[in-house]
C-alpha cells in the first residue's frame, strides 16, 4: 500500500540558476582531478581514496556520480586546494 506524498516544492528560478553553476563547476573540478590522477596513474579505488584523502567507496562516488548532491562543490574544491590544482 503506498501513501501519497506531496510534491516537492519546485525551485526558484535563482535556486535552479545556482544548481546549474554548480553543476558546472563540479564537472569541470572532477576533469581537473580525474587528469590529475590519470597523469599520475592513480587508477584503484583505493589509491584514488587515498590521494583524495577520504575512504574508497566515498572518493569512487564523489567522482562518478551523475547527480548533482548538496556540499559536492566545496568538497572537490577542497580536494583540488589539497591536490595544488587551481580552484
Amino acid at each position: 500500500m503506498t501513501q501519497n506524498q506531496p510534491p516537492k516544492p519546485k525551485l526558484t528560478s535563482a535556486e535552479q540558476r545556482q544548481r546549474r553553476e554548480d553543476r558546472l563547476v563540479c564537472i569541470r573540478l572532477r576533469m581537473a582531478i580525474g587528469r590529475y590522477l590519470d597523469d599520475r596513474e592513480i587508477t584503484t579505488s583505493a589509491a584514488i581514496g587515498e590521494a583524495l584523502g577520504m575512504p574508497a567507496k566515498e572518493a569512487q562516488a564523489l567522482m562518478t556520480r551523475h547527480r548533482w548532491h548538496e556540499g559536492d562543490v566545496p568538497a572537490l574544491q577542497a580536494i583540488a586546494a589539497r591536490l595544488g590544482l587551481p580552484v
